[in-house]
């Protein structure tokens, strides 16, 4: 929705693509217009997302860079640190999907 006029103009899903997984309510992005059809959508460079399944973390797995899969409320799957849990929420960087910070 334009936040200044309120209009909603229609975005075709494959102009996002895998993409949507970064997207909820709220989400503000720029639209590029070109003969009042919408031809690119820029996300913003990260978002923060609720984490709302993950595995627990095993005793002994502490080493140096040891990730583990977690899913955020939007579907999508994120490689975290050991320490981040259900209820975290995360900040996501939409360019590459990977991990930048508990929020």
């Amino acid at each position: 929705m334009n936040t200044q006029t309120y209009e909603q103009p229609a975005v075709h899903p494959e102009l996002i693509g895998d993409a949507v997984g970064f997207l909820k309510e709220g989400t503000e992005v720029k639209l590029t217009f070109h003969n009042n059809e919408v031809i690119d959508v820029e996300l913003p460079s990260s978002v923060d997302l609720l984490v709302t399944n993950a595995s627990v973390a095993v005793k002994g797995d502490t080493a140096t860079g040891v990730t583990k899969k977690v899913t955020v409320e939007t579907g999508i799957e994120v490689d975290v640190p050991m320490f981040v849990n259900v209820g975290d929420t995360i900040r996501v960087d939409t360019r590459s999907g990977t991990y930048i910070t508990r929020v």
